[in-house]
């Protein structure tokens, strides 16, 4: 009786020492989010100067390149000087990909003998940063043969930022020398930026929970993909996608967008609505509430892009699949039928493989 009585009071006592610990805790976060809310440069600088000082201290074990990051060819093409070589395929993910993004179209592809290389950045890092990666690697594809982008979310901007800061950029040299850049392909691209992006720190999770052995894993792990500025770069409006969207876009490099639309009108819904307009003669009840099923997809999207912000000003319409953010790329089962924006991506290299 006695022995039960000190475990209950161990237990009361203990619970209300831990108690205020995780309400300081739980303030202290929600501190943070309110003055990074508030101040996204701030906020971004810190981020910068967290990492730069990790890299100066930690060198080797924060080395991105590490067996994961770098290029990686993933399919190899014909024998080179064949004159009926097609342009190589760069593929580059977005945002915390844990991996396999690329997986059902890399088959696709090396069935129809495209030779395809994949980018594996640091993606939580500044997107300059990660574009400033691509262009120091970019010697290291063969430069025989010009090179099609194709990037995936996020990786659509560290891909934008490459051929006007880097390989073509508009009236000054190109900065890297190598294979030229043929055309882009951007896919699920928040070109005008992403408000989802604040839910970083779940995609961090679903990154490094990931099974996948090649990975380095660590204590590091999360520290050596960035300290999450790209998060910040991603918001509408940040500093660094109104730097991007105000360079103009070579003539030389045609682009393509594909975006994904996910809700479209249930068959039982659309039914309804056409009984309601006939019994009680409601067209203009029936066109709201079609306007407002339309407005509801658009600014969903994929989930993740909404329809706004694919768009480039002056590039072609984005074409729109209805599909998820990764449901354009990637099956969700072994099962499933090929993803959507597949047949697409490669019906648009066939063309611009053509002399």
């Amino acid at each position: 009786m006695i022995t039960r009585t000190l475990d209950r009071r161990l237990r009361r006592s203990g619970g209300s020492a831990v108690f205020p610990i995780l309400l300081a805790l739980v303030l202290m976060m929600a501190a943070w989010i309110w003055w990074a809310e508030g101040h996204p440069h701030a906020e971004r600088r810190l981020r910068v100067l967290v990492q730069d000082q990790l890299e100066h201290w930690f060198p080797e074990t924060m080395a991105p390149l590490d067996g994961w990051h770098g290029l990686v060819l993933r399919v190899p093409g014909v024998a080179e000087g064949d004159s009926a070589a097609r342009p190589r395929v760069l593929l580059v993910h977005g945002l915390d990909e844990p991996g396999g993004i690329w997986d059902d179209l890399v088959f696709v592809l090396g069935a129809a003998d495209f030779e395809v290389w994949e980018l594996r950045y640091p993606n939580d890092q500044g997107i300059d940063r990660s574009t400033d990666l691509l262009a120091e690697l970019w010697s290291g594809m063969p430069a025989d043969r010009p090179v099609v982008l194709v990037g995936h979310s996020m990786g659509g901007l560290v891909v934008r930022d490459f051929v006007t800061r880097w390989r073509h950029p508009v009236d000054a040299a190109a900065k890297v020398e190598g294979a030229s850049v043929r055309a882009v392909i951007l896919v699920g691209t928040p070109n005008q930026g992403s408000e989802w992006a604040r839910l970083r720190v779940w995609l961090e999770l679903r990154d490094h929970f990931a099974a996948d052995s090649e990975r380095r894993f660590s204590l590091f792990a999360g520290l050596r993909d960035g300290t999450g500025a790209a998060k910040v770069d991603l918001r509408p409006g940040s500093d660094f996608l109104r730097d991007l969207n105000a360079r103009p876009w070579p003539d030389s490099v045609p682009i393509r967008l594909i975006g994904g639309l996910l809700t479209e009108p249930p068959e039982a819904m659309t039914a309804s609505l056409e009984a309601i307009s006939t019994d009680i003669e409601a067209a203009k009840l029936t066109e709201a509430l079609h306007d407002w099923w339309s407005s509801l997809g658009e600014g969903l999207g994929d989930g993740v892009v909404p329809l706004a912000s694919l768009e480039i000003p002056g590039a072609p319409k984005p074409l729109l699949v209805r599909a998820s953010h990764r449901g354009m790329l990637a099956r969700l089962r072994p099962g499933d039928p090929e993803p959507v924006a597949i047949p697409h991506i490669v019906a648009t290299l066939e063309k611009w493989a053509d002399p």
